[in-house]
């Protein structure tokens, strides 16, 4: 049987397929042709079916270039207003995350700028944020709401990243993250703030359409593992899948937490124990793994990545952009710093922003090069794969395709 003619072809591409549950999957003089935004063949540029002749003339002749699945950046906080560099400064004179935050600034920092914003400003000030993503090879967004913690401001924020998806044509995926932190206005009523996102905001915007998944914040700062767990179960009952902000600064069991339901994906992790990771093996959650504020925060303790490698936990990484703990806006700078201070392998890394990182988003038909897939493809200045998590910054896509249209 004929392949079907398709709307795009590559040739002469060293293609890492990312196949199977190990390696690369490379193919070298590789050929790869897309059609309705889905691959339709690939394999080696010889044994191209005729059926494409048709596309040679079009055809983007990599010249030996690698070319990988679109990169995922599975978790990002990109929609907020204002920055917050002035902690950047404190931190660097010894003021720890936690005194910074019970003082008014953190989280709540970045809430007060945000509600002074309207809708149009926020997408004005997040899209530049998205558009650095893009230009580093990333097709498929994650963005957390949380930092209105109002139900009209949480709402905007959603929207806000819905918008970005449909204005730079890639796939933007929401998450309403509404146990962030606890609203001044709501300082000495956390039961009734927990239990008015349950039961009135989530809803909601679940109705909407604008919550593809829920997360909270489960620390000494932020939420207890009771209020999380009502949390999850508002969820549930809506059929909406779920992540949690787990162990980073402390250990309150939020990994063991998360595999409780069946999480898409448990984050940080520097404090998870050996419980946590025995219940994320046996859940089949998702590590994610977020070096970007390990770094910003001049953290010293590590994920227990050799446990979760050798209960074969798989392992996502992501840049975690934030205003205050992760000013990251390359994911292929997060790569860098996952080899290089957690020590990962450049496969791993790589497998991390494509495979597991769309396992963590529950999204199948992308993150590997197979027909049927989704035609979310990078052409990189580039040869090898390891290159991705070698450089330090620059640019290094030279084409980037998100569903069989060129993004950039």
């Amino acid at each position: 049987m004929n392949p079907p003619t398709a709307q795009g072809l590559i040739l002469h591409a060293r293609m890492a397929t990312l196949a199977g549950d190990d390696g690369y999957g490379l193919i070298e003089d590789g050929a790869i042709a897309w059609r309705e935004g889905r691959i339709a063949w690939l394999g080696s540029t010889a044994e191209l079916p005729r059926a494409f002749d048709a596309l040679r003339a079009t055809a983007l002749d990599a010249r030996g270039a690698l070319l990988t699945p679109g990169l995922i950046d599975a978790h990002t906080h990109l929609v907020f207003a204002g920055e917050r560099a002035h902690e950047f400064e404190q931190r660097l004179e010894g003021i720890g995350y936690e005194a910074i935050a019970r003082a008014g600034g953190g989280i709540l920092a970045t809430v007060r700028a945000t509600r002074a914003a309207d809708e149009a400003s926020l997408l004005t000030a997040s899209l530049p944020r998205a558009l650095a993503l893009l230009a580093d090879g990333v097709t498929t967004l994650e963005i957390k709401s949380g930092y209105a913690l109002d139900s009209e401001g949480e709402a905007s924020m959603l929207r806000v990243a819905r918008r970005i998806g449909s204005e730079l044509g890639i796939d933007v995926r929401t998450t309403l993250l509404g146990l962030h932190a606890l609203p001044p206005e709501f300082s000495d009523q956390r039961a009734d703030y927990v239990r008015e996102v349950c039961t009135q905001w989530l809803p909601r915007l679940h109705a909407e359409g604008l919550v593809d998944a829920v997360d909270a914040f489960c620390e000494g700062i932020g939420f207890s593992a009771t209020e999380t767990r009502q949390m999850f179960g508002a969820a549930r009952a809506l059929g909406l899948p779920v992540k949690l902000h787990a162990d980073q600064l402390s250990n309150l069991q939020g990994a063991a937490l998360a595999a409780e339901f069946g999480a898409l994906s448990a984050d940080h992790l520097e404090c998870t124990d050996a419980r946590g990771v025995a219940a994320l093996a046996a859940a089949g959650t998702v590590a994610m793994l977020l070096p970007g504020s390990f770094y910003a925060l001049r953290e010293t303790r590590l994920p227990p990545i050799a446990a979760l490698r050798a209960a074969r936990v798989p392992m996502a990484v992501a840049t975690d952009l934030n205003p205050g703990t992760s000013p990251l806006r390359s994911l292929r700078v997060a790569m860098n710093m996952a080899c290089t201070l957690f020590g990962l392998t450049p496969l791993e890394a790589l497998r991390g922003v494509t495979v597991h990182a769309a396992r963590a988003l529950a999204l199948t038909g992308r993150g590997r090069l197979a027909a049927g897939l989704r035609a979310d493809l990078v052409l990189w200045d580039a040869a090898t794969p390891a290159e991705l998590s070698y450089w330090i910054g620059g640019t290094l896509t030279r084409t980037v395709i998100a569903g069989g249209t060129r993004v950039a």
